[in-house]
């Protein structure tokens, strides 16, 4: 935003305006006082001191153009109109202090009032220099007429120029207020996108792993007393999944990949979580590996492992499946996972998931493989099983395998 209503160029002809007026000035005080007109001398002085106090007002006046300022300036302008008249009068050394004067009225007053200002103006001051003269010259008269229309003239320019850069400080406050508002739309939109990708991040893992956990717990005790040595079984195995997700949760803090990744490949990770997903349940499950495993990038293996999870958690508390399957694809252009049972299955056309009902799990698979540029498709059908396949175009990715 610009700090002055003017800009530069402006504010030089302002000054420049200012300046004429103090130089004519300077000169008529000047030669007032060499001919010894003491007091002509200080009235001279006394407008400029009231001209320069004018300047100084405008200067600090807030809310520059308002009606506060517009009505001191009108104020200030019949004030130093009256000094110069009388000035004019005393000595023609003042008249010429007219010209800086047209450009006051042509900036304080509306212009069909200015423009009748600037004749009587004109006319004052080729009254003023005929009267010091003894009678009228062509001169006396031309001098001040082409003053005042060359005035006039600047004036209309500095008007339009005024103008022009009052639009420019508007659009500049407006593309600043845009600005501000599209970094705060740009903040909430980075915002909301964080909110879901720890959503995402939490359904896949801390709500699974949670999942996991209560259903080990939940066979651990209907075994405790039949079968001591299988519910303590259950129990460890309780007691590792709440280790993991415990990495996982410091995971988030630290940025870092899954405690499955960090020191395994996809593969193994993938076969872990498939041994481990259906504890506690009567589903067996399968994990298989097709194809030539080529090296993935970090969001290709973190995209994989966490539909896996998500898949395989509906699966161990929803499906009430007897076999599961986990198949990780590798083709030539892309890499499909499938993961499918035989359970109960469901209507994806009325149902758009099975996570508490919601659909929530579904959806964030989709949102994790449409942003590889992939696709997920869910097949099932009431007492048929459900299949789930994640197809994601195959990256070239530089260097070794894992």
């Amino acid at each position: 935003m610009l700090s002055s209503p003017f800009p530069p160029a402006l504010r030089l002809l302002r000054w420049a305006i200012h300046g004429t007026f103090a130089v004519l000035l300077v000169i008529a005080v000047a030669g007032a006082a060499r001919e010894g007109r003491t007091a002509v001398a200080t009235c001279g002085v006394l407008l400029g001191v009231l001209y320069a106090l004018g300047i100084v007002i405008e200067g600090r006046l807030p809310h520059f153009g308002g009606p506060t300022h517009l009505s001191l300036g009108r104020l200030w302008l019949v004030a130093v109109t009256i000094g110069w008249a009388a000035l004019a009068l005393t000595s023609p050394r003042f008249v010429w202090l007219a010209f800086p004067l047209f450009f006051a009225y042509l900036h304080l007053l509306p212009l069909p009032v200015a423009l009748p200002g600037v004749v009587l103006l004109t006319a004052a001051a080729i009254a003023a220099a005929s009267w010091h003269a003894g009678g009228l010259t062509a001169p006396q008269v031309i001098g001040p007429s082409i003053g005042a229309s060359v005035a006039t003239l600047m004036a209309l320019v500095y008007k339009a120029l005024y103008s022009e850069s009052e639009q420019r400080r508007l659009l500049i406050d407006d593309l600043v207020l845009t600005r501000g508002k599209l970094v705060q739309v740009e903040s909430e939109s980075a915002r909301l996108a964080e909110r879901e990708r720890l959503a995402r991040e939490i359904h896949d893992t801390l709500a699974q792993g949670m999942s996991s956990i209560i259903l080990l717990l939940r066979a651990a005790r209907r075994d405790l007393a039949d079968r001591p040595e299988e519910a303590g079984r259950r129990i460890t195995e309780a007691e590792r999944a709440a280790q993991e997700n415990l990495e996982e949760a410091r995971n988030f803090v630290r940025a870092l990949a899954p405690p499955a990744l960090l020191h395994s490949s996809l593969t193994a990770a993938l076969r872990r979580i498939s041994d481990s997903a259906a504890a506690g349940t009567p589903t067996g499950v399968r994990f298989e590996v097709s194809g030539t495993p080529v090296p993935l990038s970090a969001d290709y293996d973190l995209a994989l492992l966490r539909i896996a999870q998500g898949a395989l958690g509906n699966v161990s508390r929803h499906s009430g499946a007897e076999h599961a399957g986990v198949t990780l694809t590798y083709l030539e252009d892309m890499i499909v996972l499938d993961v499918y049972d035989d359970g109960r299955g469901f209507d994806p056309a009325q149902t758009q998931g099975r996570t508490a009902g919601t659909g929530y799990g579904l959806r964030v698979m989709r949102d994790r493989v449409a942003a590889l540029g992939g696709s997920l498709t869910v097949e099932s059908a009431p007492g048929e099983g459900t299949a789930v396949a994640a197809i994601l175009p195959l990256p070239v990715v530089d260097g070794a395998g894992r």
